[in-house]
C-alpha cells in the first residue's frame, strides 16, 4: 500500500479494524501496511479506542508482548441497543405479521442487512466475554441471524437441517419433541460440521417453550460439545415459566400479549435489557 496522509490512514485502519474483529494484529503489521512508524502508528490507534468507546461502537484492546498488537471487540452501548430494538419491535408488531397459532411473519425483516447488523452486534455484546468456538442455529430463518453474529464475532457457523442431505456426508441424528406443539421431529448435524468439545452460541429467531434449542443442546452432547450460551431473536411471553424447557438465554424482543381476532400484538426489548 502506498504511504497515505495522517487523516487517510486513520480511515483506513479504523475500516481494516471493523472488518477483523476480534482479530490480533500487530503494530509492525500496520507499520508495514502504511509504512510509519510504530509510534504514529500508536497515536493512530489510540484516537481510533478513543472514538470507538465514546460513540459506543466497540472496545479496542492491547495485547502487550513480543507477540501483542491490538484487537477490536464490537459492541454496542445499552443506550443505542434499546432505541434500536424499540424500532424494531414497532415492526414486529403490524397486525398482518400475525401467523396461526401466535407466530409473527419475520422472513421479510430477516433479510434486512441494516437491521442484521444491529442484532448481530447485540448478541455479540451479550455474549462479548463467553468462549465461544462457533455460532450453531437450526434452518432456516435462524440462518442469517446466526451469520450476522458470526460476522462481529469472528467466528464460523454451523447449520442444523431438519433432514440430512447427502452432500453432508454421514450425520448424527435425532429425534427431540417441540415444546410448543409436543410433536416428534427429527434434526441432523454432519459429522464433519462440528469438533468434539467445541464450546456453541446457540442463536434462533423465535422460541416458544424451547424444544427446538433444546433438541440443539441434545444434538451438541452427541459431539461432546459444550452450550456456552443460547440468543433467541423473539421470544413468546405467552406460556407459563413451568412450560418454558429453558432458562439461561438472552432475548432481544418478547412476544407478551397476542389477539388472534384482532390481530394486535405486544412486543416489548427482550431479557438482553435486563442484564
Amino acid at each position: 500500500m502506498k504511504k497515505l496522509k495522517r487523516s487517510a490512514r486513520l480511515v483506513e485502519m479504523t475500516q481494516y479494524l471493523l472488518t477483523r474483529p476480534h482479530t490480533l494484529i500487530s503494530l509492525t503489521a500496520f507499520a508495514d501496511r502504511y509504512q510509519s512508524a510504530k509510534s504514529s502508528i500508536s497515536e493512530d490507534l489510540a484516537i481510533i479506542k478513543e472514538v470507538f468507546e465514546e460513540e459506543g461502537l466497540g472496545e479496542l484492546n492491547t495485547v502487550a508482548g513480543a507477540a501483542g498488537g491490538v484487537k477490536y471487540t464490537p459492541k454496542m452501548s445499552r443506550a443505542d441497543a434499546l432505541q434500536n430494538m424499540n424500532h424494531i419491535c414497532r415492526q414486529l408488531e403490524q397486525p398482518e405479521r400475525v401467523l396461526p397459532g401466535g407466530y409473527l411473519y419475520m422472513t421479510d425483516m430477516l433479510g434486512l442487512p441494516g437491521m442484521l447488523a444491529d442484532v448481530g452486534r447485540m448478541f455479540a455484546t451479550a455474549f462479548a466475554t463467553a468462549e465461544i468456538d462457533v455460532i450453531m442455529t437450526v434452518e432456516t430463518k435462524g440462518i442469517p441471524l446466526a451469520y450476522a453474529t458470526a460476522a462481529c464475532m469472528n467466528l464460523p457457523v454451523v447449520i442444523v437441517r431438519r433432514d440430512n442431505k447427502v452432500t453432508e456426508g454421514s450425520a448424527v441424528s435425532i429425534n427431540y419433541v417441540s415444546g410448543s406443539n409436543k410433536r416428534i421431529q427429527t434434526m441432523s448435524l454432519a459429522r464433519r460440521a462440528l469438533k468434539e468439545h467445541a464450546r456453541v452460541l446457540i442463536i434462533d429467531d423465535f422460541m416458544k417453550a424451547g424444544g427446538t434449542i433444546q433438541g440443539m443442546m441434545d444434538l451438541l452432547f452427541e459431539f461432546n460439545a459444550k452450550v456456552a450460551g443460547v440468543g433467541v431473536f423473539v421470544e413468546s411471553g405467552e406460556l407459563g415459566t413451568e412450560e418454558r424447557l429453558l432458562e439461561d438465554y438472552v432475548s432481544l424482543a418478547k412476544l407478551t400479549a397476542v389477539d388472534l381476532k384482532t390481530k394486535h400484538t405486544t412486543i416489548v426489548p427482550g431479557n438482553y435489557f435486563d442484564r
